[in-house]
């Protein structure tokens, strides 16, 4: 290990807008505006967002401030915001996922630099600048620990990479120094925290502790500015988080190439509102669906084969066969298979089908297996075979990658048309000019003028 912190911290700090491509620039605002739509649609929707609600007027923290939490009219405290439009970013399960890492990127990162840009009074530019800083800082951290190790010592690493992420972020617009920067990591080395224990119960805790990430970051940048003293070597010191949270650390990729390659350029988005492991397969089953013209009852028997990351979270038969709650719905390979199947197509709204007869009987025909062919000589773990069963002979496909990833990603207009089938129901005829905003936050001098049209 070679001085993995200071390296990040120097890089935030010396990163320049004029010195980002523009592709990666164009991508960041993208994946911002991704990231903006699901937060929207689930400040209405999400059925956990009623009690962080109650819990914040419970505590005194609903108290009014200048920074936006999007899709509300109210504006509230930088650190509050930054938890509520993280939680609700990440309550659909629909946001962007970076496949190395296994991570959702925009959720802890992008909440932190809306809060603090607003705080600050900085320019599109500037949050533009902060959220590329923190997509790298929380990407290659997430590289670096490996999520197959990771995920087996039971952590979420877009609640644990993902505070670094969002401290960078804060931290790039506070305009910390490298020290300053340093010591803002060295706190949110404490703060790094998401259990997996929420897929055992379909538990809010997922939406929540990534909401908690981004305002952790806040926090850990914050103290810093007031000249608060955090660990030194936070990420590969003796109990640092390289040490702590995985058994197959990968410090080098912390850093490789740093400057030069763009993780965010990697970062891929989601067509289907579930978990990212059960994209491929329901890429494969809605076409297999298709070209075979399939119904329900033609099909005897399915067969998912997936790496081992997606059968930890998506696939164990006693507690994902028949969910009952959203969460549960968005971690079960089986539901979200079956619904594919059926009806050939799967969106947010689909989730009125839990405990739909016809959608458990056909789940009942799936199996869920670990396929060596998605473990060996891959860069990321998206991948599925799916084997259909029926009176004709099996049907099988291997998808390499799930729609979405960086070599399929979706053109402007479908970008926009996902934004706009999750904002309109909230903004109503603001959501174009609000899209327009974002997708040109560059030209603003106050990123604020933009926000506001997201309230």
């Amino acid at each position: 290990m070679a001085h993995e912190t200071a390296t990040l911290a120097a890089y935030v700090v010396n990163l320049k807008y004029q010195d980002i491509p523009a592709e990666v620039l164009n991508r960041a605002k993208v994946l911002t505006l991704d990231f903006l739509g699901s937060a929207i649609r689930a400040r209405s929707e999400a059925e956990s967002t009623p009690s962080i609600l109650k819990m914040l007027e419970a505590l005194a923290l609903d108290t009014k401030g200048e920074s936006t939490v999007f899709g509300d009219s109210k504006t509230w405290t930088p650190a509050v915001a930054a938890l509520l439009n993280g939680a609700l970013g990440h309550s659909l399960d629909f946001d962007d996922t970076h496949a190395d890492s296994s991570l959702h990127p925009s959720a802890p990162v992008v909440p932190a630099a809306f809060a603090v840009g607003e705080m600050v009074g900085a320019s599109g530019r500037d949050v533009l600048t902060a959220i590329v800083a923190g997509y790298e800082v929380c990407c290659r951290l997430g590289n670096a620990l490996d999520p197959t190790s990771h995920y087996a010592r039971g952590f979420h690493p877009t609640a644990t990479a993902g505070t670094y992420g969002a401290a960078a972020a804060a931290g790039k617009l506070f305009g910390l120094s490298e020290q300053q920067i340093i010591a803002a990591f060295g706190v949110s080395g404490s703060q790094a925290a998401g259990s997996l224990q929420f897929l055992v119960n379909g538990a809010w805790n997922k939406r929540y502790q990534v909401g908690a990430a981004a305002m952790n970051g806040v926090i850990a940048a914050t103290l810093a500015r007031n000249d608060f003293v955090g660990a030194s070597e936070s990420v590969e010191g003796k109990h640092g988080l390289l040490a702590g949270y995985t058994d197959n650390a990968h410090p080098d990729k912390a850093v490789a190439g740093l400057g030069k390659t763009y993780e965010t350029m990697k970062i891929g988005v989601k067509p289907y509102p579930s978990c990212r492991y059960t994209h491929a397969a329901i890429d494969a089953l809605i076409a297999m669906r298709r070209e075979h013209n399939l119904t329900p009852d033609q099909v005897k028997r399915v067969e998912i084969g997936l790496h081992r990351n997606g059968i930890t979270l998506t696939g164990d038969v006693a507690t994902k066969r028949h969910p009952t709650s959203i969460v549960g719905g968005q971690f079960s390979m089986f539901f979200t298979g079956a619904l594919a199947l059926d009806q050939g197509s799967f969106g947010w709204d689909d989730y009125n089908r839990l405990g739909d007869a016809a959608i458990d009987a056909l789940a009942d025909k799936f199996d869920v297996v670990q396929d060596d062919r998605l473990e060996v000589g891959r860069t990321h773990p998206f991948g599925a075979r799916v084997s259909i069963t029926t009176d004709d002979g099996v049907h099988e496909r291997l998808y390499a990658d799930p729609s979405g990833e960086p070599n399929s990603f979706p053109d402007a207009q479908a970008m926009q048309q996902k934004f706009l089938t999750l904002a309109r129901p909230v903004l109503n005829a603001r959501a174009e000019k609000f899209a327009d905003a974002i997708m040109t936050l560059e030209r603003f001098d106050r990123v604020a003028k933009a926000t506001e049209l997201g309230r």
